[in-house]
């Protein structure tokens, strides 16, 4: 993985539970980690494809960056910051 496959997985992850668990736009993670939404995407398609670090809903946003996802499963999670999500 490059250093930008890193910093979106990075990214994701920590922004699922930030944003009430609530799937990531990529012009949104594209925007926070200043990289071109056309790289962007050839990114996600890897990392979902490929390495299968994050999965994207209908709609193209991230719902699952393994371990945290915006879906509804059997597994809470509460961080100490107080964030709240689900777990995979």
């Amino acid at each position: 993985m490059t250093p930008q496959h890193h910093a979106v997985r990075n990214f994701v992850v920590t922004a699922i539970p930030q944003h009430r668990s609530k799937p990531i736009a990529p012009e949104e993670i594209a925007q926070q980690l200043k990289i071109d939404v056309e790289r962007l995407s050839e990114i996600l398609t890897e990392l979902e494809r490929h390495l299968f670090f994050l999965v994207r809903n209908g709609a193209g946003q991230v719902s699952w960056a393994f371990p945290v996802t915006t879906d509804r499963t059997a597994h809470r999670v509460r961080f100490e910051t107080g964030e709240r999500t689900f777990a995979a």
